[in-house]
């Protein structure tokens, strides 16, 4: 096993080869050294002395005996790789019946191994005789598609050696040949490639028969089966290795078969027939069949030539005993042997598309019932139903005309020239829009109504709205007359109209198909307008007041090219960038609609509900009153003005707005200055404790008495460290007195108190966690006037201030640690007690001891 050296094989013999046919003897080498390509020698010898035949690297290795056939190329080398190469022998005799020595040349280091092998080679005589039989003499068969036959071969060997057949029966249908089905030499049924499955059907089969004959029998024969057969018969022997070497091969062409192909076809390509006439049809089957078959013909019909049979119509079957199924207005008639008519009579337009014949061939066998032999269909027949051509034309009018907005648009879409119309017509209309322009840009139509063919009305987009709400009418004044009203016409509906006659067919199923569409005129639908033009001014009553006393203007409108108009007014107000209640400047104070309607907008200051006033004062003409007008009023007043004009249906379509000058109002006061500052003592404190914040505010500038100021206070949290957060609105206290908390989730509690005119006091009650962050307070501040009116002046907002809430570890720990000590002082207490009392009373036990003898032991020194 640990050894190696170079190893020359050469076959197990002996090789039994039969004579005249070519031998081929492989020989390699394995484990050398030296080059990859290898040289090889080959020696013959009959019985002692070896004669030299080939060498791979010697050209005067030959011997004189061998020049010739080696010359001549009967015998030669052939190089399969480096290391192996075969010597073929062409035409052996049996004077090459003897020893093949294999020889290779030394091209290691060391000498290890065997450098030659031998095999003995034995030629025997030619035994093998295949041919086909007398009695199927005839080498050309014509059959028809779904024929059965039977083609005989005969093969018998006399080879003195053990020998067995292999034989193949194959068929040549172009340039190779192909196995059909294989008797193999170890006696197996070997189905060629293509024929596993009818092998397995049985219909195709090998049967052995007396005198050493192979039959091949071939049932339901199809197009693939024409060609030449022939019958390829090989001779093997079993070696001394067990494997099986063929040593021959004949074959002998048996017979030339050709398959009549049975075809399905329609007499006609594309047929054109015109509605209401009949419509006719005939499957042909070509065959030669000369015995007794029927055929079974089916009729489909699908409406695109690519469908599959799956999505086709089943017309009408005739099974192969002559049975029609059954249909009212289709027939399916014999007219001979191989022809069969489809009569449809009354076509209509749906009857159009793609007509095809399926076709199957049934024969007797011999126990009376019938077996199909093959199946075929058509090629599909396009058929066109051309619909009756109906003539008519259509005329569209405009009854009425819309010379202003709001106007009523009448159209009429009439039939003319309209032939008699049989009980099988019937017309409908869809209306369409397309709006006008200038330009040349395409504008699609737009749907505005449709009917089908029941007169069920069909809305478009455009007017499905305005139809239910009954602007827009489409009705059927007769038969040939179709009305579209538009009860008020507005300025989108200028532009174009058409309208689209249809006429429908009705057919077998007493469905309605549509057959014709004809186009009106369009009718233009168009009147001058003007723009319309809206001027507001406002103009303030009292050019000077003073803060408490009342604001009063009015707005002027003029309007033209408005029909009747009516006005809505709504005043705003543009505050100073100061005024941090709005933020973004405007403010929209009260509105009257064009019904005279009053609403309070963004007024919200709920002690002035009735602080401001807005009336009309004619019918261009509004007044504006805003009573005991307060600081914070000041900014620029103006008038919003929208023009309505009557619509349909009694309702108020907006025409035009118009804005005002401004009107401003600006108190020139000297009052005092607030500012208001927050101040705790302690900002760092411990949870549980309390927590004190005070908001003071201070003035500047002129004096007052404290009964002349009052204050709105409010106190804010934001739970955070950069001011990123929401505030949190946490108690506040009006100038009446009336304090007001937010909901809060924690165990703290808070109070919010006045210590003194201009001081205000936050109290938080046993701190905790979330009770942090920054605080500050909100001061809205009211001064009294000598007219005796409250004034309110902007909010001040003060310079929040940070409270950090921390946790006391001793205070903490201390309960929880003192109850847990105590907790188990008296639980081990407990323990000793129920031990004592259990051992001292439950468990006792009188034990009597036995009176023992005291002896002394005797000494063992004896043992």
């Amino acid at each position: 096993a640990f050894c190696r050296g170079r190893v020359v094989r050469v076959p197990k013999g002996p090789l039994i080869r039969v004579v005249g046919t070519e031998v081929v003897i492989p020989c390699s080498v394995s484990d050398y050294d030296g080059p990859s390509e290898q040289n090889f020698d080959w020696e013959f010898s009959r019985e002692t002395d070896f004669m030299r035949i080939v060498s791979t690297w010697d050209s005067t290795f030959t011997s004189e005996e061998y020049q010739k056939r080696v010359g001549q190329g009967d015998i030669k080398l052939r190089r399969s790789s480096n290391d192996a190469v075969e010597l073929v022998i062409r035409d052996i005799q049996p004077t090459d019946q003897g020893k093949y020595k294999c020889s290779t040349p030394s091209t290691d280091a060391t000498v290890q191994g065997n450098y030659d092998a031998e095999v003995q080679v034995k030629v025997i005589s030619d035994g093998l005789v295949v041919s086909g039989t007398k009695a199927h003499s005839s080498t050309s068969l014509k059959l028809s598609e779904g024929d059965s036959f039977n083609l005989h071969c005969s093969a018998i060997t006399t080879s003195p050696e053990h020998t067995h057949l292999h034989v193949t029966w194959q068929i040549k249908s172009g340039a190779t040949w192909r196995d059909i089905l294989s008797l193999t030499h170890e006696g197996k049924f070997q189905p060629g490639s293509g024929y596993e499955e009818r092998y397995h059907n049985g219909d195709i089969r090998l049967d052995t028969g007396a005198n050493d004959t192979y039959q091949l029998s071939v049932s339901q024969a199809l197009l693939m089966d024409g060609g030449v057969y022939r019958c390829l018969v090989s001779e093997w022997v079993r070696g001394t290795d067990s494997s099986w070497q063929k040593i021959q091969e004949k074959s002998v062409e048996i017979a030339s078969v050709a398959i009549q192909q049975t075809d399905v076809f329609i007499s006609t390509r594309n047929v054109s027939v015109t509605e209401r006439d009949s419509l006719d049809l005939t499957c042909n089957i070509t065959t030669d069949r000369s015995g007794i078959f029927q055929a079974e013909v089916m009729w489909y019909f699908t409406a695109s030539p690519d469908g599959t049979l799956s999505d086709a119509q089943v017309l009408l079957s005739m099974d192969h005993d002559s049975v029609v199924s059954d249909s009212t207005l289709i027939s399916l008639s014999r007219v001979d042997r191989n022809s069969y008519r489809l009569l449809v009579r009354d076509v209509d337009v749906e009857d159009s598309g793609y007509y095809f014949c399926q076709a199957a061939v049934w024969v007797p066998l011999q126990n009376g019932s019938w077996h199909k032999v093959v199946e075929r269909m058509s090629a599909p027949v396009n058929v066109v139903v051309t619909a009756l051509d109906l003539d008519y034309d259509v005329f569209l009018n405009a009854s009425k005309t819309p010379k202003f907005s709001d106007d009523p648009t009448e159209l009429e879409c009439r039939i003319t020239n309209a032939q008699d119309s049989e009980a099988n017509i019937r017309f409908t209309v869809s209306w369409y829009y397309r709006l006008r322009l200038r330009s040349d840009d395409g504008v699609t139509e737009e749907l505005l109504a449709m009917m089908d063919a029941d007169w069920t009305l069909l809305l478009g987009d455009r007017s499905r709205k305005r139809t239910r709400n009954g602007e827009i009418i489409f009705s059927k004044k007769a038969v040939d007359t179709f009305s579209l009203r538009i009860q008020w016409t507005s300025e989108s509906d200028r532009g174009d109209y058409f309208c689209v006659i249809s006429a429908w067919s009705r057919h077998r199923n007493n469905s309605w198909v549509k057959s014709k569409d004809v186009t009106s005129a369009p009718v233009s639908i168009f009147w001058a307008t003007q723009d319309y033009m809206l001027t507001v001014e406002a103009v303030r009553l009292k050019p000077f007041f003073v803060a408490g006393h009342t604001f009063e203007m009015t707005c002027k409108v003029s309007s033209k090219n408005i029909k009747t108009p009516r006005y809505s007014v709504l005043i705003t107000a543009e505050k100073p960038l100061t005024d941090q209640s709005n933020p973004n400047g405007t403010t929209r104070i009260i509105s009257l609609n064009q019904d005279s309607v009053v609403r309070l907008e963004d007024w919200t200051d709920q002690t002035r509900v009735d602080g401001v006033v807005l009336e009309k004062v004619q019918e261009n003409e509004f007044r504006y009153r805003m009573y005991q007008t307060q600081i914070s009023d000041a900014g620029l007043y103006r008038c919003v003005v929208t023009a309505w004009s009557p619509g349909g249906g009694g309702m108020w379509r907006e025409a035009v707005n118009g804005l005002s000058n401004p009107i401003q109002i600006d108190f020139q006061t000297s009052g005092p200055v607030f500012n208001v500052s927050v101040h705790s003592d302690n900002q760092m404190i411990y949870q549980g404790e309390l927590a004190d914040l005070l908001c003071i505010v201070t003035t500047e500038g002129m004096a007052l008495e404290p009964d002349d100021m009052s204050f709105d206070v409010s106190w804010f949290a934001v739970r955070s460290f950069a001011l990123d957060r929401e505030p949190v609105l946490l108690a506040s206290l009006d100038r009446r007195g009336i304090v007001t908390q937010s909901r809060r989730n924690g165990s703290s509690d808070l109070s919010l108190e006045r210590i003194s005119p201009l001081e205000f006091r936050l109290r938080v009650y046993g701190c905790e966690d979330h009770d942090f962050g920054n605080h500050y307070c909100v001061v809205t501040p009211w001064v009294r006037s000598a007219t005796g009116v409250w004034q309110r002046e902007p909010d001040i907002k003060a310079k929040p201030i940070f409270l950090s809430v921390k946790m006391d570890v001793l205070n903490a720990f201390k309960y929880p640690l003192l109850i847990g000590i105590g907790l188990a002082t008296v639980i081990g207490l407990l323990s000793c007690l129920i031990g004592y009392c259990t051992s001292r009373w439950c468990c006792k036990k009188e034990v009597q001891e036995t009176r023992r003898e005291r002896r002394r032991l005797m000494s063992m020194e004896m043992d």
